[in-house]
């Protein structure tokens, strides 16, 4: 699959690629075709600017163009041919080659120049391949951003970037959602995009008026989530000097989107199972409980049922959030979305940037990269590649993938250390922290534990 994508983008077809050759010396032509042809060039001729115009109408892949046209200038025809013909590629021929006029050429669209007479051939034809190259990486680039855009009208709802079928089947599960005020449960690793779904979900319901309130379960504190939740009156507790509603009146009317929410403590699981079944919070302090309506849509990178079984998540609350479930897949299983991610990621930064587009050997690396950290990870290392680039195209090198890279911590502890439990837990997480760059989403989602387990097991250790 990766060498498909790579060979599309490189935009091979099956027919012989056009040359239209402009020039008032029909020594020069002759000589052309004669080079060309047995390459693989189906050569067109155009003696002056008045013959280029009809010639046109075969859209040409290239044109070589003569910089002195009897009277006319090459550099007009450069603006012709470039608004008649913008995918094709120009290649400028003059006997008078110079550093101003080469950069001329450049500025008013040339891909490059040849100079007269035409002593090496290879030099030739090598300019016009590289020129083909050119041409389909830009006609591929611009199919891609046609593609986003035919697809912003369903997509555009739910604001992610797709064509492989599982995450098609998901956008289906969310337009038909449209008008239904079910509880939902999202079940994904970290990174594939399940707030943007959580958020698709409320855009798309009849509760789109209301907030949409994002709450990260696992980066609340244990103790402070209750007061979180359901809010707390003036002196309910110690620093307590005014009141709060809290997250869930914050979200009357609207969606609450509870990710991470395996994280939560069993007494919290309970407190909240109540909140789901009386529609009502009690915040702290208070002595009456406040009506609150809202629809909940949790989110979570563990298996919930298998917690279950474990006794760490109470059944009652699963089946309350679980009443639809959407399995979002990693993106190492949906290799088709990756080019189209990665330029729609490209595109958001390039406005700041001379990038404009990837080249296909990097769309293959992206294609076969293991991205443990799923989407966020390919938008991360696309906007790092795009700040550090030096060309106009992102390339293998720019991207800085190392296959071997990020891989899930494997390590032992150091030669003279005791091979202890603790030893070894330590040296997890230093591995996970180290290729996660820091990140503790990341780090915990290479070692399958929530944050909060990853903050306290990092505290146990004194890792900072």
């Amino acid at each position: 699959m990766a060498h498909e994508a790579a060979h599309v983008l490189a935009g091979t077809e099956n027919r012989f690629p056009a040359v239209l050759i402009v020039d008032d010396e029909p020594k020069v032509v002759g000589f052309l075709r004669r080079m060309l042809q047995p390459e693989g060039f189906q050569v067109y001729e155009a003696e002056d600017r008045a013959s280029v115009t009809p010639q046109l109408h075969q859209e040409p892949d290239l044109v070589l163009l003569d910089l002195k046209l009897g009277d006319a200038s090459g550099i007009d025809v450069i603006a012709e041919i470039r608004q008649r013909c913008p995918d094709t590629e120009i290649i400028v021929m003059t006997g008078f080659a110079t550093i101003d006029s080469a950069v001329t050429c450049m500025r008013a669209g040339a891909f490059d120049y040849l100079e007269k007479p035409f002593n090496d051939r290879l030099r030739v034809v090598q300019t016009l391949r590289r020129a083909l190259e050119h041409r389909a990486l830009r006609v591929r680039n611009r199919e891609l951003e046609g593609e986003l855009d035919r697809r912003s009208a369903v997509e555009g709802i739910v604001g992610i970037v797709l064509q492989s079928p599982g995450m098609q089947r998901v956008v289906q599960m969310v337009l038909d959602l449209a008008q239904n005020e079910s509880n939902v449960l999202i079940q994904a690793e970290s990174g594939t995009g399940k707030e943007l779904i959580a958020r698709a979900i409320h855009r798309t319901s009849p509760r789109r008026e209301g907030s949409f309130v994002p709450v990260d379960c696992g980066a609340l504190p244990e103790g402070i989530v209750e007061s979180e939740l359901f809010g707390y009156e003036t002196g309910a507790f110690t620093g307590a000097v005014r009141s709060a509603p809290g997250l869930f009146r914050s979200a009357d009317g609207g969606t609450l989107f509870l990710d991470e929410i395996g994280e939560l403590p069993l007494l919290l699981q309970s407190k909240l199972l109540r909140v789901i079944q009386e529609r009502e919070v009690r915040p702290l302090g208070a002595a009456d409980a406040v009506p609150v309506d809202v629809r909940i849509v949790a989110a979570t990178n563990r298996e919930l049922e298998e917690e279950v079984r474990a006794g760490r998540f109470r059944s009652d609350l699963f089946y309350r959030l679980r009443v639809v479930f959407i399995q979002l897949p990693p993106l190492r299983e949906r290799p088709e979305d990756v080019p189209l991610l990665a330029l729609h990621f490209l595109k958001r930064v390039r406005r700041d940037s001379k990038i404009r587009g990837i080249e296909p050997e990097a769309i293959e690396t992206l294609i076969a990269h293991p991205w443990e950290g799923n989407v966020r990870e390919l938008e991360n290392c696309i906007e790092a590649a795009a700040a550090l680039a030096r060309g106009p195209h992102l390339t293998v090198a720019d991207l800085g993938l190392d296959r071997g890279s990020r891989s899930t911590p494997q390590s032992l502890p150091p030669e003279g250390i005791p091979l202890t439990l603790t030893a070894y837990e330590r040296c997890c997480l230093e591995d996970a922290l180290r290729v996660a760059e820091g990140d503790v989403r990341r780090a915990a989602a290479l070692l399958g534990i929530g944050r909060s387990t990853l903050y306290r097991k990092m505290s146990e250790h004194g890792l900072s």
